[in-house]
């Protein structure tokens, strides 16, 4: 059978053989493609599998005229699909991170809170805003996160981190006038 032969037999019968074939002259192709995008040669080979495994639907449901053509635009989409999602992720040096944490930690040792102190904090809570108050109540005296909080509140998420963070702002600004 020939490549528009094997796509129709593909999209009829959904057989896994025929897509093997219609695929495996193209793999060379593709892992070029990818390693020219993704510049690695483990996550190129992993995209060649990905992109067979996205195939099993993808040509069942669209018309293909020309496969080597089509394929050789979803594997370079697909690519900077896996590139934009690589930037959204952001990387953060344990390290450094690491030791402001001892710094913190060991600092919060240091300094021991009294009964004043606790007392300082209620006197501060009451002056926030409901919203600011309940948000901060939950996030750091009940331990939840910040979907929780928009989940349990009804509140949208980002309002949750600005009424967290403004709280914590204010919360500080009180405490030290005090």
């Amino acid at each position: 059978m020939d490549e528009k032969e094997l796509l129709l037999h593909y999209k009829h019968t959904g057989n896994l053989d025929t897509l093997g074939k219609l695929y495996s002259p193209y793999m060379s192709l593709l892992y070029g493609v990818c390693y020219k995008y993704l510049q690695d040669v483990e996550q190129s080979q992993d995209a060649v599998m990905q992109i067979f495994d996205e195939l099993i639907d993808k040509l069942r449901i669209y018309e293909v005229d020309n496969f080597k053509s089509w394929l050789y635009v979803y594997a370079r989409n697909y690519c900077l699909m896996q590139l934009r999602k690589a930037k959204q992720v952001t990387k953060v040096d344990i390290e450094e991170n690491l030791y402001e944490s001892e710094l913190h930690m060991r600092a919060d040792e240091e300094k021991k809170w009294d009964e004043q102190d606790f007392e300082k904090l209620e006197s501060c809570m009451a002056t926030l805003n409901e919203e600011q108050e309940q948000c901060i109540r939950m996030f750091y005296l009940e331990q939840r996160c910040y979907k929780e909080i928009a989940d349990m509140t009804g509140y949208d998420l980002a309002k949750v981190k600005s009424y967290i963070q403004n709280g914590r702002r204010n919360l500080k600004i009180c405490m030290e006038k005090k």
